[in-house]
């Protein structure tokens, strides 16, 4: 199962409906964080840091990473920010233990609530290219993916959760973008 959440700044917290904040921790320094892999495509940029714990630097493929001579991080130049992983030298194992065991509990939190109505329930079937959404929680039963940018209608102290127990996938080159509240997308 999986939870997105976006925006992603370097620390999330997030407020939906009113509700009380999503705590990402130290998860909250990574744009993307796994226990499973990452995997890219040549020239897609991720903008910030990525981490992969407990599995290797193996684990990232399509990055061709350079080690850092700390040898507790990697770049790459599809990478504005650094790559860590959990077989690199110390601190970086503890630092990802804890940004793990963090993104678990934001997850937990994130997955425990409640769809915001109705219609935020299975949205498009989970086929979301050029959707344009508000703040609140949505959820699918499916997979979700977009290969072309979707669209979060509001400003940056609103949020929004994205619940599904299928897969995220997003297309090369697709985006999230933040456009401002009513002007489409």
């Amino acid at each position: 199962a999986s939870a997105l959440a976006a925006p992603v700044p370097r620390r999330l917290e997030a407020v939906v409906d009113g509700g009380p904040p999503i705590d990402l921790g130290t998860a909250g320094d990574f744009v993307i964080l796994t226990k499973t892999g990452i995997t890219t495509v040549p020239d897609s940029v991720i903008v910030g840091d990525i981490g992969a714990s407990p599995i290797t630097f193996e684990s990232m493929t399509g990055f061709s990473m350079v080690a850092d001579s700390s040898n507790t991080f990697s770049t790459s130049t599809q990478l504005t920010g650094k790559a860590y992983a959990a077989d690199y030298v110390s601190p970086t194992p503890s630092k990802l233990t804890t940004a793990i065991s963090d993104m678990a509990t934001a997850y937990t939190d994130a997955a425990s609530r409640a769809t915001s109505n109705g219609a935020t329930l299975n949205v498009l079937a989970g086929l979301i290219a050029g959707k344009t959404f508000t703040p609140g929680v949505y959820t699918w039963g499916t997979d979700v993916s977009f290969g072309s940018d979707i669209y979060l209608s509001g400003t940056a102290a609103d949020r929004f959760v994205f619940q599904t127990s299928g897969n995220v996938g997003v297309g090369a080159g697709a985006k999230v973008l933040l456009i401002p509240d009513g002007s489409g997308g």
